[in-house]
């Protein structure tokens, strides 16, 4: 208990996270095969039979967080009357962006459009149909719906850490309904389950990148892209990770948000203009026109009477508990950086303009890679049905300057990796540590390096399959939860307003 007592941890949160994360690294580590069977029995199950709830509550977070927003509730400041924001507007949004969509967004950008046109919803469709319809299903899923899941757990995070004087956690969240419980049982029970679903939400997303980058090597050096190197990518970077969160987020996390952003631009603008920059805006706003417009056939679609459930269950379903998983992490973060802000500010700047950022760069990549298989001019459906981590290398060969793109590409992954990673890290070390704002180093070290174990314990235990029902199986309990944190939102907002 010394090294407990030098860390300075909360001992009801640290221990049980920490052990049954051990526990689940040692058994799928020693039993793969095992671990595999019993990933994907959870995964279909839950699938089968929460899906309509998962849905649901995703459509009534957005409708909450909009109607708080457009309220006079929306005027308070997250930190009081006389707070202000510790951050420029530039460095919080470039903060959040990459936080909160960062792998998925690299990974899925020619990815998924390229899958759903092959795999579509209406097969019969002609190939033009198919192809918007693709990029219509790619907006949703990274669209207003995923950021206000996100806003609303930064809202209710910050309001009770910066106005009421909670620790940063997120059974504090909950006080108005635990009462004396919430420094008891059932609020540690609820911090200890956001630690697993944000070590879960970000070994899925660690696995992913891990995939893009080592396949990114492999085509620009030709080493065999084999689990070895993915593997050896999760450990050199999870590396690069720590010593991040160990400088602390002034220095270590900004300046690794404002590459990240960096790194962003200049592969997008080289992309855009070397892939018909009018045709790729054309697509963005077209296609962001069909979003809005076909918003509520988009949102209330599960197919459960055809045989397009399983489509639903593959992709939306997926998506909406990945994000929900995400929550904790991205949610505590956007506490952590929007103190001085107010409600309405990170409300609708979180949910549309990171929406917008994303719309644009699926445009741009996701339009670039259907008109090269409309055209004739690339077999980009085969190369991504053969290995989706190779989808966006395939379409910067197809371009002119593709090893210098390529390599921008890969830092870009490593950066978003990294970034992803270490925000992680210090969130969990909130957590962990009750709510504290400022945890020892060795804390931080041993949950960045938690991080990168979970997401090799997967990858081993099941690849994809594995990332994807980690995902799955937090995500549905923890949709609960988030249900209960907006009840209580509602009714804290309401008190100070009438103070």
């Amino acid at each position: 208990m010394s090294l407990l007592r030098r860390l300075d941890v909360h001992r009801p949160t640290f221990i049980p996270s920490a052990l049954l994360i051990g526990a689940f690294v040692g058994f799928t580590l020693l039993r793969q095969e095992q671990a595999a069977a019993l990933f994907q029995s959870a995964q279909g199950w839950m699938s089968a039979h929460l899906g309509g709830w998962i849905n649901a509550s995703v459509n009534g977070f957005l409708l909450f967080l909009v109607a708080v927003a457009l309220s006079p509730l929306g005027k308070i400041r997250i930190g009081g009357t006389h707070a202000r924001p510790e951050f420029s507007r530039g460095s919080w949004l470039a903060m959040l962006f990459a936080a909160g969509m960062g792998i998925g967004l690299v990974y899925f950008s020619v990815a998924e459009p390229m899958l759903h046109f092959a795999h579509p919803i209406a097969p019969d469709a002609p190939a033009e149909a198919r192809a918007a319809q693709a990029m219509q299903w790619t907006y949703f899923h990274y669209g207003v719906h995923v950021w206000a899941i996100y806003a609303l757990v930064g809202i209710a995070l910050g309001h009770a850490a910066f106005n009421r004087g909670l620790p940063l956690s997120l059974r504090s969240t909950l006080a108005p309904i635990l009462g004396r419980w919430t420094h008891r049982g059932p609020g540690i029970a609820i911090d200890v389950l956001a630690v697993l679903a944000t070590l879960f939400g970000l070994a899925t997303s660690l696995g992913f990148g891990s995939g893009q980058f080592s396949a990114g090597l492999s085509r620009l050096t030709g080493i065999d892209n084999s689990t070895g190197l993915q593997v050896a990518s999760i450990l050199g970077i999870t590396a690069v990770a720590t010593l991040s969160v160990v400088s602390g987020l002034q220095r270590g996390v900004r300046r690794l948000s404002q590459v990240n952003m960096a790194l962003a631009v200049l592969l997008f603008v080289t992309v855009l203009i070397l892939g018909h920059p009018g045709a790729r805006l054309g697509d963005f706003g077209r296609h962001l026109f069909s979003y809005f417009t076909e918003l509520h056939t988009l949102s209330t679609y599960q197919g459960w009477d055809n045989p397009d459930a399983a489509w639903f269950r593959g992709w939306s379903l997926f998506y909406w508990t990945w994000w929900i998983s995400w929550s904790p992490f991205v949610g505590t973060f956007i506490a952590r950086i929007s103190k001085g802000r107010t409600v309405r500010e990170v409300a609708l700047f979180a949910m549309a303009l990171p929406a917008l950022l994303s719309f644009l760069w699926m445009s741009t990549f996701g339009g670039l890679a259907l008109d090269l298989e409309l055209s004739g001019t690339a077999a980009v459906a085969k190369a991504v049905a053969a290995d989706s981590s190779t989808g966006l290398f395939f379409v910067l060969e197809q371009l002119p300057a593709s090893g210098w793109t390529s390599l921008v590409a890969i830092f870009l992954v490593a950066v978003f990796f990294i970034t992803s990673s270490d925000s992680g890290s210090m969130v969990v070390d909130f957590m962990t540590s009750g709510g504290k704002l400022d945890s020892p180093k060795g804390l931080k070290v041993f949950w960045a390096c938690m991080e990168g174990a979970v997401a090799i314990a997967l990858l081993l235990g099941g690849g994809l399959a594995a990332l994807q029902s980690a995902a799955i199986s937090t995500g549905f309990p923890f949709s609960i939860l988030l249900v209960g944190v907006a009840a209580c939102l509602l009714k804290s907002l309401w008190q100070e307003s009438r103070t």
